[in-house]
């Protein structure tokens, strides 16, 4: 970093937009730009495509062909959205045609994952290997009923409730109108409300 250039952060207090200027430096052929560009998405691509997938394998496969595709289309870019919520939009299209490409050759790999995608460590990293393997098994089950929705639902519900998006950030991300949005949400807790009533039911009686 230079001496006269602030960090994003500090830049976004003073109101400079910092998605603006990221995007202009990558535009502008920085290498560095673009690497700070994917350090900065990275473990929400890859967290995202994990979710939706099913397959942290295919998910890291994924994630790379998302910022590939970033880098090519980053003169498309306009402002009208977060960068975040752009890339997140181009994530869901390139799991949709992962599935789309398992389907045509019948091979629907989708497989629940064994533990939550965030979190780094093993067994002994909790409160205890008890409470940690407790806690990793609610966590597999939870992701295999995930796995059980429809993909509209299954993104919805990844965007609004695990990645914390507002439903007009969902909408823009999906392409949707927010209306839309709220719909498939309200289908999709339903949904998992219903498959995962006996874990629910079993948490209460601990």
């Amino acid at each position: 970093m230079g001496a006269g250039e602030m960090p994003l952060e500090a830049r976004a207090l003073t109101g400079v937009n910092p998605d603006r200027e990221l995007v202009a430096s990558c535009r502008a052929g920085d290498p560095q730009a673009f690497a700070r560009l994917v350090a900065l998405h990275e473990g929400m691509v890859f967290n995202l495509s994990a979710r939706l997938l099913g397959d942290p394998e295919e998910a890291r496969d994924v994630a790379q062909e998302v910022f590939l595709q970033v880098y090519r289309v980053l003169d498309r870019f306009e402002g009208r959205s977060s960068l975040k919520t752009w890339i997140y939009r181009i994530a869901v299209n390139q799991c949709h045609n992962r599935r789309r490409f398992w389907h045509r050759r019948r091979r629907d790999r989708e497989q629940a994952l064994d533990e939550g995608l965030s979190t780094r460590g093993g067994i002994g990293s909790g409160p205890n290997p008890y409470e940690e393997a407790q806690r990793r098994e609610r966590a597999r089950r939870v992701q295999e009923a995930l796995l059980q929705l429809s993909f509209e639902h299954r993104t919805v519900l990844v965007l609004r409730e695990v990645e914390g998006l507002t439903c007009e950030e969902v909408g823009v991300a999906l392409g949707v109108p927010e209306g839309t949005v709220k719909s498939r949400l309200s289908r999709a807790r339903e949904a998992m409300r219903l498959r995962l009533r006996g874990l629910v039911e079993e948490g209460g009686a601990s």
